[in-house]
């Protein structure tokens, strides 16, 4: 029931039930999240961009000098451990192919096993004649992954077998098996004709005749480099305990940088490698064992024998048993590598989508920018300023237009109103001191201001409007008499 539960929340949380989609037949299907859409994203769109990402954070971890970094990203041919030359390395791949000679060659099969024989070509009815060499001895490809797949998917169903990848199985059979795969049909490994062993087996000579390692040649000097990250202590002196979680991190940046056959290949290989290691107390091949037997198919350069590694041969070891004890961690992406790739996508979509007035000028556009208007004497105005300039003028019309009203409730309730708005336009000198005649007066306003013009009301303001000036003309002439009577009082 915990297995279930557990299987069950692993499962939840990479599903996604909340879908908007307008096909309705697609609606109540499940996706499955890919939390490195953006760097496989970019990874394809834009591999420039990609690989220098990818690359200055792998140069952060450990330290690739001119040369390294060279043979890295491929420019330079890497060297070859033991300063092995291009002819040493021509008779050691002769040595080689008389070495596989010798041990696919057995003498006439017995009437036992032709019959043994018989039987097998039975499963593999209507193999065609295919031309040799299509998955085995080729370079990777994603058919070659597909053939190749079937044996891993039967090795997943067989891991409890003792000595598996160590005990070797039947060359006849492996021969047969191999003719099959290169033909490009499908076998049928279940029917009981074939070991586990004699899989297993294939599977290696499979990884030894690639063309070059899985992990490819240039990334060698690298792997071994992420074998020596070590942790310090408190005096900032090495010590000979890993630093699994830096370790963790270059080689997931050193996957990313492989071709995407290598690293689909990588996946599920380390994967079965990972499941083979949990079943140890069956098959006896723990995470170091197996590491024994893939270090040379996968990470050594080819025509590369254990004398010219010498030291290096146990750092290889340890390297590829680490990797089969953490594969389930390697072939994720870093957080901030995803976070990058993320913003290299969005950030442009939300500068593309945001308004003009807040996206900032560029440092070239403002120094052309005198150059293209020389005879306005400035910079043309920003959309921003455009917008405030037409809110200025219309601001003003408004208020010219309410400024130019005849005197009524009305009037005053807007000049009201603009105080406590607190408008900063200002009226012109001229709107203010000139009353001319409103332009856009309409026809009921004017019918309005001459039925109040003849109204006694209006007859009766005025005269009270007359009366007022007239006392304070009586008063005007009245305060020239009274100055010098003060005076003489003052002076008495």
């Amino acid at each position: 029931m915990a297995a279930g539960a557990e299987q069950q929340r692993g499962v939840s949380e990479t599903i996604c039930n909340f879908v908007i989609c307008n096909d309705p037949s697609l609606r109540g299907q499940p996706i499955i999240f890919n939390p490195d859409f953006f760097v496989e994203k970019l990874r394809h769109e834009k591999p420039e961009v990609f690989t220098e990402l990818v690359v200055s954070n792998i140069t952060r971890l450990i330290d690739l000098p001119g040369t390294e970094l060279a043979q890295l990203m491929g420019e330079e041919e890497p060297k070859l451990p033991g300063g092995t030359s291009t002819a040493s390395g021509f008779f050691r791949s002769l040595m080689s192919l008389k070495r596989k000679a010798n041990t696919w060659h057995h003498p006439l099969p017995s009437a036992q096993t032709s019959a043994q024989l018989s039987r097998v070509t039975s499963v593999l009815v209507g193999i065609p004649g295919a031309d040799k060499g299509v998955v085995f001895g080729s370079p990777l490809t994603e058919e070659g992954i597909a053939q190749v797949s079937q044996l891993i998917e039967y090795l997943h169903k067989n891991l409890r077998v003792e000595g598996l990848f160590r005990v070797p199985g039947n060359s006849v059979r492996q021969q047969l098996l191999k003719d099959a795969l290169n033909s490009g049909m499908d076998v049928d490994l279940d029917s009981g004709e074939f070991h586990s062993n004699d899989v297993a087996t294939l599977l290696k000579v499979f990884l030894g005749e690639l063309p070059e390692p899985l992990l490819t040649r240039k990334h060698f000097l690298a792997h071994l480099k992420i074998a020596d990250l070590m942790l310090f202590d408190e005096k900032g002196n090495k010590t000979g305990a890993p630093d699994k979680e830096r370790q963790i991190e270059a080689l997931q940046l050193l996957f990313l940088l492989l071709p995407a056959p290598n690293r689909s290949l990588l996946k599920l290989l380390l994967d079965l490698l990972y499941q083979t290691a949990k079943k140890q107390d069956k098959n006896k091949m723990s995470a170091h064992n197996l590491a024994l037997m893939f270090a040379p198919h996968i990470l050594w350069p080819r025509n590369v024998t254990a004398n010219d590694l010498q030291e290096n041969i146990i750092k290889l070891n340890n390297g590829v048993a680490f990797m089969i004890k953490h594969s389930q961690k390697l072939f994720k992406a870093p957080v901030y590598i995803r976070e990058c790739a993320r913003l290299q996508y969005l950030s442009s979509r939300a500068h593309a989508s945001k308004d003009d007035l807040d996206l900032p000028t560029a440092p070239a556009s403002k120094e052309l920018q005198p150059l293209k208007s020389p005879k306005r004497g400035r910079p043309e105005p920003s959309p921003r300023q455009e917008t405030q300039q037409r809110t200025e003028e219309a601001l003003r019309e408004l208020f010219r237009h309410v400024h130019n009203m005849p005197d009524s409730a009305k009037k005053k309730k807007l000049i009201r109103q603009r105080k406590v708005l607190g408008t900063p336009v200002m009226l012109e000198r001229k709107s203010r001191d000139a009353t001319p005649e409103p332009e856009h007066t309409s026809k009921e306003n004017i019918q309005l201001l001459q039925k109040l013009s003849g109204s006694p009301a209006t007859h009766a303001a005025r005269a009270r409007l007359k009366s007022s000036e007239g006392r304070k003309e009586d008063c005007c002439k009245r305060l020239p008499a009274r100055a010098p009577s003060r005076e003489s009082s003052s002076s008495c």
